[in-house]
């Protein structure tokens, strides 16, 4: 199950995708199919990761989070 970590919603596009940066903001980039379309940054909510969570951009736009299924030896 996630949890949701961000209080702030991202509007998307269409013929983008989307996903949180190493810099812990949301960004978009085109897709192939968008030639126009350019990189940017989208969120303005700074996101601090955690070890051992999968962040991800769920349907409704909120950055959420999930435990890794990592086995341990």
């Amino acid at each position: 199950m996630s949890e949701k970590v961000t209080s702030e919603a991202v509007d998307r596009e269409s013929g983008y995708l989307y996903y949180l940066g190493k810099d812990g903001y949301i960004w978009k980039t085109p897709m192939r199919s968008n030639k126009s379309g350019k990189k940017e940054k989208v969120g303005r909510e700074k996101v601090d990761r955690e070890e051992g969570y999968l962040y991800f951009i769920d349907k409704e736009g909120y950055v959420s989070r999930t435990k890794q299924g990592r086995r341990s030896k």
